[in-house]
């Protein structure tokens, strides 16, 4: 499968679908998607290849971390991200994909930043704020 940004500058190659995909509520996450959540699937950064420019934004996260976009500096979408709690690990934000059929997310985090109409349907983990 492969991320693209907008202009196909900046892209990701992964295996397939993973069984890490977070949607994350959090106001960060609002600001970085342009959207009410961001949802990001999560790969061994062994099994994802990137290939063209990119730019990183690193931020401090409430946990007391750092989590880092990476995205193409002429379109500036974000293709992949990487959290610091996490090195070995690269997330790729799922409308990248632009795959209507991929998998949804395994769990809902920072649901109390969630938007009152939106709603993560399935039989999932849902958390406040980050997983413990």
């Amino acid at each position: 499968m492969r991320a693209t940004c907008q202009c196909g500058q900046l892209t990701a190659e992964i295996p397939g679908p993973s069984d890490q995909i977070v949607a994350c509520h959090c106001h960060a996450c609002q600001r970085r998607s342009g959207s009410p959540f961001g949802l990001v699937a999560y790969y061994p950064a062994a099994d994802v290849s990137i290939t063209g420019e990119a730019r990183e934004y690193t931020r401090a996260t409430d946990s007391g971390s750092t989590f880092t976009n990476a995205f193409c500096p002429t379109c500036g979408t974000t293709v992949f991200c990487r959290a610091g709690i996490k090195p070995a690990v690269i997330g790729i934000p799922v409308g990248t994909l632009a795959d209507p059929a991929y998998p949804a997310p395994v769990r809902s985090v920072w649901e109390q930043a969630k938007h009152s109409w939106v709603a993560i349907p399935g039989n999932i983990p849902h958390f406040p704020q980050g997983r413990s």
